[in-house]
C-alpha cells in the first residue's frame, strides 16, 4: 500500500498554499477571487461557452478548489461539479480555503471511477490530475489515452477540454488532435505548465486571446500567457514545477 500524500498547509508569499506531497496544489488569497495564472488559465475556457443556459462544468481533480473559485468569478451561474478523491485534501479545502462557499457539487472519488459512472455531459471538464511528489509529479498511468477518451464521452456537443500539462504534454497533444477538435496552448510564463485546450469549436490562437482578453478579469492575465497552436513538443524537464504565482 502507498503512503498517504503529506498535506501541508502555509502561508506564502502569494498567499495560503495547499501543498501535497511538497507540490503546490492549491493557493488563495482570502477576500479575493484571483489565484495563480495557471488555474485561471485552466478556468478561462467558461468565457467561450454558451450563455443562454449556465454551463455545465466538470473540475478533475479539485485540490484545494483554486480552479473552482476562478470559475465562480468568471462564470457565477455555472453548475460545478468537483471531482477529489483524497479526504484530508478535502479536509484542509473546507478548513482554510472556503471551498464550501464555491457552491461545488463535491464528489469524493476516484477521477476514473467517476467518469465510469457518470452520466451527465458537461460543456467544460478541467483536467487537473497529478500524482507523486514534487520531484516526480505526472499524470496518473490510466489517463493517456484510455482517460481521455472516457473525458470525450462525458462532453456535450462543442464542449472544451481544459488540461494542465508539464511532462505528457506531447502525448496529451497526440491524443486531442485524433478527437478532431483544435487545439490552443496555453503557455504560462515562470512555470513549467502547459495548460491544453481542445474544442471543435475553439478559436484560433489569435483570436482566442482577444476573446478572453475582452473579459475584464482574464485581461491582465493574458500578460503572463503566450497563446499558440502547439506545433512541437515542449522541452521535457525532469525539474519541479515553479511556484510564482501571478
Amino acid at each position: 500500500m502507498s503512503a498517504r500524500p503529506r498535506i501541508d498547509v502555509r502561508q506564502g508569499r502569494g498567499g495560503l498554499e495547499l501543498r501535497v506531497d511538497g507540490t503546490l496544489a492549491s493557493l488563495h488569497r482570502p477576500g479575493r477571487g484571483l489565484t495563480g495564472t495557471v488555474w485561471w488559465a485552466l478556468a478561462a475556457p467558461v468565457t467561450l461557452l454558451p450563455t443562454h443556459r449556465p454551463p455545465r462544468v466538470l473540475v478533475l481533480g479539485l485540490g484545494g478548489g483554486s480552479v473552482a473559485r476562478a470559475l465562480r468569478v468568471l462564470s457565477p451561474r455555472a453548475e460545478i461539479v468537483g471531482v477529489e478523491r483524497d479526504h484530508e485534501v478535502l479536509r484542509a479545502a473546507r478548513r482554510h480555503f472556503g471551498l464550501d462557499g464555491l457552491g461545488v457539487e463535491l464528489r469524493a472519488t476516484d477521477a476514473r471511477e467517476y467518469l465510469d459512472t457518470e452520466t451527465r455531459r458537461f460543456d467544460l471538464i478541467v483536467e487537473d490530475l497529478f500524482v507523486g511528489n514534487v520531484r516526480a509529479v505526472r499524470k496518473p498511468d490510466w489517463l493517456v489515452p484510455d482517460g481521455y477518451q472516457k473525458i470525450g464521452r462525458r462532453l456535450r456537443r462543442g464542449g472544451i477540454v481544459s488540461t494542465n500539462s508539464i511532462h505528457e504534454s506531447p502525448a496529451i497533444i497526440e491524443v486531442m488532435r485524433a478527437s478532431g477538435g483544435r487545439v490552443v496552448s496555453l503557455d504560462v510564463r515562470g512555470h513549467w505548465n502547459r495548460i491544453l485546450l481542445c474544442g471543435p469549436d475553439l478559436p484560433a490562437p489569435r483570436r482566442l486571446r482577444s476573446e478572453l482578453g475582452r473579459h475584464p478579469e482574464l485581461a491582465p492575465m493574458l500578460g503572463f500567457v503566450a497563446v499558440r497552436s502547439p506545433r512541437s513538443p515542449p522541452v521535457r524537464s525532469t525539474c519541479a514545477p515553479k511556484e510564482r504565482a501571478s
